[in-house]
């Protein structure tokens, strides 16, 4: 018997109406006999009483995919088995199919062709595991036939839930609130099922939220995203088929569905549907006999209290919330929508993890619709989720742009007003969404733009909160990047100048962002014109000026990439500079004659009026200036002491140094090529010392061979010509095209340039500053974790348990130490407790205050021991390798110098923040200080930071600075995290450590080097001179008045000085052995003084002990009063043999300790007798 016609009919109409979308097809086959093991179902013919099989492969054939299959029907699980074979066997044939179709493709003949195409055409490559099938039991069973349920049951529990789950709940034996409610009640119960303030809706939203928990946390997350997510219609009927599931099952009957779905009717969640659908029916009788109004279910609210309960464990390791999803839908009931935003905002701050969770629950379009909502006190937690969205998943910013969500963002940064119930500042993560909206985004760009965001960011970079200044400040970095059209607009606002005092701001992550969006101010303009050159030069200019010494590597490293920009826009003139710099260093009369042929080369230029002659002599020696100090910056920091800055800068510096020695070999070739030297007529005389474009309009005489396309010279390509640059730079006139490169006219205004194509240049470095910042959203935020819900958790915490630890640690070392103080003329200070030997003579030790621990530095390293632990960290500068290229470029500048630099050594050390988690300060011999960290059980020692401690790249008053044998010595004030540098210099300068930058420069009021500095914990410190003078400086005055007094009773340079812990004495003694006891009180002269001996290698002066060590042949310990209390022989070292003599002494914070270092390479630690 052949196939239905009109079921064949119905089906290829259904998919070819449907292209692309999901058919359902749904087969109720009561009444009709059941599936055939062939894979036939049987339909009825409406003409006369016959059944009709119909295969299951040509109905798959007939269908299509993507499709739904329903089969309510006995033994329907036969269906599923047979659609499955045949859906193989119709994947094996399209692979055949496709196989002859491959090989027939260049036939000839068009019948031959048509041979081999298939009879029943099918949709395109299409497979048939996309399809979906429901079937109502296994291949097995039978249906139910219960005369109170209806006999379509697995189609009614698909189509109409709630009433089915109503009259299943009736029919149980289960404890029920009201057991006397009848189907006939349940058929009367009020509401519409789209309407959740009706009884009837609220249960079906009940049931909605408990079906999509119940699959959240039963089914795998790509299978729920598939089945639950993706499809409106699919996602409707899996939740329903988990009622059916549960309903057929109790019936003896188990739904089964492709593809499969893990067990779940007796999930938990389903006794609270089962509770929710009491405590409904228990209030129905009264409505309708007494008209009573519904009263709510308390479902949601007590879900929200589960969730919340979750949010307070302190467990890191547990599961995750169950309620997740019905959060989600909590969001639609205004009732307790502000309360749900409030716990979903707790729930993403925990990390990128709870976000991700979140995501694949389905928040977004949840919290993507909220944003038309008008209510200002969700707008704060609105702002806070996206912005932990934004942190995981930039890709959201096309969804916000279609859907004009930027707009919610740029009013809720407007808004000053505080916030009830939200800790912290909504501004910043409003600021942060915005910058993710514009960030590489040029549709988010024009929209935000458009919106008037560079006024407002600009309007509110003064704001107290760093964070914020922060982020307004990437946002406009952002917002101008490559879309000149903001840069214009930017520019009108005088945008660049507003940024530049937070160049200066105390946080560095600020002054970072600062530098990165003047970066992307210099960068987004492409087409060149000398407006546009004129405010890059002078923005440059000051940035280099005022960050070039910065403290925060991080900062040094996003102006190297901001300055690459003028490299690469301004190529010419910096490889002009470069030519110039390595022909003056030059000494072989080959070198000269090449760089001279090349100068000759470069400097022809074609001009076309006075006036550009005229320009020339107005501008020259700024312009020139200006490459010049880029360039010497650029070459500074390549040796700067961070290796990541150091090395970004060499990168630079060798693309411009690779594209000289290009030009400068084809020069050379060229110049071989010249049959007559140059016309003293056809050679442009530049005043003022400019430096000459490279590559611009050349003179069409014969004796000059133009240089070669600017292709040759870097990547820049498609932009307006450098040349141009160069010339327009200098000349203020219209750039000229190269001969071999067409530039279009330049526009008008900014708008029509923004409708010209530009080229994005690429950068010669990145940076992973804008990474970094985002990841700071990413994590917890600290002042959402105020409160009672984290208070527990913090406790319990591994980082606040090891702090309380590290504080009573602190205490009793303290404490013991203050015992040994009262003791200590009575004590005999001759216990050796720990000795080592090192690789060469120590010239610096050092004991950490708390931990057992001892830092020895020989030559230009420092190893710390921790003899507690066993753990030995070395802290050994990088010395930098640079790279063939960057070698060469520098060969003919260094080849003639007489005299190599002096090898660096260690010239200062001391802890820092030893009462917590300590580091390590080193001041070198070349003015250079880097903070350590110590190795420990989890990671290795590492480099923390490094910067210039003297040295100014722009000042030429600080050329000589550390070159002094003696180098630069420091002294740290742990209360206000200061560090006090100072060396060869006629000043002491401060920096300070928590913000990363220069306090100020106190003068020091003598022109010899300072040789040793000594802070008192109120901040007073002391220098000791090369002249025997002891100064004394109160940093808390203005830099002008803050020396007080001066001590010059020493007549020979100071051997070592100490402000001691009382803030009231100090103690200092020269290297004649004289020790003077001061009383800074009176400023007059020496309370006490008195000689060591003869011959003192080291001494070290006790900070709150009234004693001080001495070393000549052997260590005595003296009394302040120069009474001798005892001596160490030190006769016994290593194998019994005697120590050497004493190179470097130090005494303990707290502690009776003393470290010694040996010349017999070892060191040593001496603590009092335990008696």
């Amino acid at each position: 018997i052949r196939p239905s016609k009109t079921s064949k009919k119905l089906c290829t109409s259904l998919r070819r109406n449907s292209k692309e979308e999901r058919v359902l097809f749904h087969y109720n086959g009561h009444g009709v006999p059941r599936p055939t093991v062939n894979g036939e179902i049987w339909v009825f013919n409406r003409t006369y009483t016959q059944y009709i099989p119909l295969s299951i492969y040509d109905l798959q054939t007939w269908m299509g995919a993507p499709s739904i299959y329903v089969y309510d029907c006995s033994n329907a699980g036969i269906i599923v088995n047979s659609f499955n074979t045949f859906a193989e066997q119709h994947e094996k044939e399209l692979e055949q199919m496709r196989a002859r179709s491959g090989s027939t493709a260049g036939h000839s003949d068009p019948e031959a062709a048509n041979r081999n195409s298939p009879s029943p055409p099918i949709l395109g490559a299409t497979t048939y595991k996309n399809c979906i099938q429901l079937a109502a039991c296994a291949a097995n069973q039978i249906l139910p036939m219960n005369p109170q349920l209806p006999a379509d049951l697995f189609t009614s529990c698909l189509t109409t839930p709630i009433r089915i789950a109503l009259k299943w709940f009736i029919l149980q034996s289960t404890s029920k609130l009201v057991p006397h409610v009848t189907e006939d009640l349940i058929d009367r119960i009020p509401g519409q099922l789209n309407d959740r303030r009706t009884m009837l809706g609220e249960l079906n939203w009940i049931f909605t939220a408990i079906t999509d928990t119940i699959a959240w946390n039963t089914l795998p997350r790509d299978l729920f995203q598939k089945l639950f997510r993706q499809d409106l219609l699919v996602a409707s009927l899996f939740r329903n088929f988990l009622l059916a599931e549960r309903i057929l099952r109790s019936y003896d009957c188990t739904p089964i569905s492709s593809p499969p779905l893990p067990q779940s009717y007796r999930h938990p969640m389903w006794s609270a549907w089962d509770l929710a659908l009491d405590l409904a029916l228990s209030q129905l009788p009264d409505i309708l006999e007494k008209n009573k109004r519904f009263k709510h279910s308390p479902f949601f609210e007590e879900q929200l209290t589960a969730f919340q309960v979750w949010l307070e464990g302190s467990s890191e390791q547990r599961s995750p919330p169950e309620q997740l999803p019905i959060v989600l839908q909590v969001l639609l009931s205004q009732v307790h929508r502000l309360r749900a935003l409030e716990l979903l905002g707790h729930f993403l701050d925990l990390g990128p993890w709870a976000v991700n969770l979140a995501l694949s629950v389905g928040i977004f379009p949840y919290v993507l619709k909220l944003l038309q909502s008008l209510a200002k006190e969700l707008r704060p937690f609105l702002v806070f989720i996206w912005a932990k969205i934004l942190a995981v998943d930039g890709t959201c910013q096309i969804d916000l742009i279609r859907d004009q969500g930027h707009k919610y963002f740029l009013a809720a940064l407007q808004d000053t007003s505080p916030c009830p119930g939200f800790k912290g500042n909504h501004r910043i993560y409003a600021a942060f969404v915005l910058a993710s909206i514009v960030h590489n985004f040029p549709i988010g760009q024009a929209n935000a733009l458009q919106g008037q965001l560079v006024s407002i960011c600009l309007d509110q970079l003064n704001d107290e909160n760093p964070v914020l200044r922060q982020w307004l400040t990437i946002c406009l970095g952002h917002l101008w990047q490559n879309y000149e059209q903001a840069r214009w607009s930017g520019v009108r606002d005088n945008a660049n100048e507003k940024l530049y005092p937070l160049l200066s701001d105390p946080i560095p992550e600020v002054r970072a962002a600062a530098v990165y969006a003047l970066g992307t101010f210099i960068s987004s303009v492409t087409l060149r014109s000398d407006h546009a050159n004129n405010i890059d030069r002078s923005t440059a200019m000051h940035l280099f000026n005022t960050v070039c010494n910065d403290m925060s590597p991080l900062v040094r490293m996003e102006l190297i990439a901001s300055l690459q920009w003028m490299v690469r826009f301004f190529e010419n003139q910096f490889v002009s500079v470069f030519l110039q710099e390595t022909a003056s260093g030059g000494h072989h009369v080959a070198a000269n004659h090449h760089y001279h042929s090349l100068e000759r080369t470069i400097n022809i230029k074609r001009v076309s009026s006075t006036s550009n002659i005229i320009s020339v002599g107005k501008n020259s020696v700024s312009v020139g200036s200006i490459y010049q100090k880029l360039w010497n910056g650029l070459n500074a920091l390549a040796k700067d002491p961070f290796p990541a800055v150091a090395a970004m800068a060499q990168k630079v510096v060798e693309h411009v140094g690779k594209q000289g020695y290009e030009l400068a070999k084809e020069a050379t070739t060229s110049e071989k090529c010249m049959s007559l030297p140059p016309s003293p007529n056809t050679r442009i005389n530049y005043l003022g010392g400019e430096s000459p474009p490279i590559h611009g309009h050349l003179n069409q005489s014969t004796h000059h061979t133009p240089l070669p396309s600017k292709k040759k010279l870097g990547p820049i390509t498609d932009v307006a010509d450098p040349s141009s640059m160069a010339s327009t730079a200098t000349l203020n006139s219209t750039p000229q095209p190269a001969p071999d490169q067409q530039m279009p006219p330049p526009p008008s205004t900014p708008q029509q340039a923004m409708l010209q194509p530009a080229t994005t240049v690429a950068p010669i470095v990145t940076t992973n500053y804008i990474d970094w910042s985002v990841s700071f959203f990413a994590r917890p935020s600290k002042f959402l974790n105020e409160g009672k819900l984290n208070t527990a958790s913090d406790q319990n915490s591994t980082e606040y348990l090891d702090r309380q630890s590290r504080c009573l640690r602190n205490r009793i070392v303290r404490d013991e130490g203050r015992e040994q103080q009262r003791r200590a003329v009575f004590g005999r200070l001759d216990t050796q407790s720990w000795s080592c030997r090192t690789q060469h003579t120590p010239t610096m030790v050092k004991l950490n205050p708390y931990d057992d621990q001892i830092a020895v530095a020989y030559k230009d390293r420092v190893i710390l021991q921790d003899w507690s632990t066993d753990i030995t960290s070395s802290f050994i500068p990088f010395k930098q390798q640079p790279s063939q290229q960057h070698q060469s470029i520098f060969l003919d500048q260094n080849r003639f110098q007489s005299t190599l630099p002096a090898p660096v050594t260690v010239s200062s050390l001391d802890f820092i923040n030893a009462h917590d988690v300590g580091l390590v300060l080193v001041a070198y011999s070349d003015s250079v200080i880097r903070v350590w960290r110590p190795a420990d059980a989890n990671r290795e020692s590492a480099l923390v930071t490094a910067w210039h401690g003297l040295f100014d790249f722009n000042s030429p008053t600080t050329a000589k600075v550390g070159t002094s044998e003696l180098g630069l010595v420091m002294a740290w004030h742990q209360k206000s995290q200061t560090i006090m540098a100072a060396g060869e210099a006629k000043y002491v300068r401060l920096w300070d450590a928590e913000r990363e930058m220069k306090v100020c420069d106190i003068p020091s009021g003598t022109d010899t080097t300072v040789i040793k500095l000594s802070c008192a914990p109120n901040g007073i410190f002391a220098a000791g001179c090369n002249d025997g003078s002891v100064r004394l400086f109160d940093r808390r005055c203005a830099p002008a008045e803050a020396r007080f007094a001066t001590f010059r009773e020493h007549l020979n340079p100071i051997l070592t000085v100490c402000l001691r812990d009382d803030c009231e004495s100090l103690v200092s003694a020269c290297t004649t052995s004289t020790v003077r006891l001061y009383d800074i009180r009176k400023t007059a002269s020496s309370v006490q003084h008195w000689s060591a001996g003869s011959d003192v290698s080291a001494m070290s002066i006790h900070s709150s002990a009234d004693i001080v060590a001495c070393a000549t042949s052997v260590i005595t310990v003296y009394g302040l009063d120069g009474t001798s209390l005892n001596t160490i022989r030190c006769n016994e070292g290593f194998m019994g043999t005697k120590k050497g003599v004493t190179s470097c002494l130090s005494f303990h914070k707290h502690k009776l300790s003393l470290a010694a270092g040996f010349n017999d390479n070892t060191a040593a630690v001496f603590v009092t007798d335990r008696k």
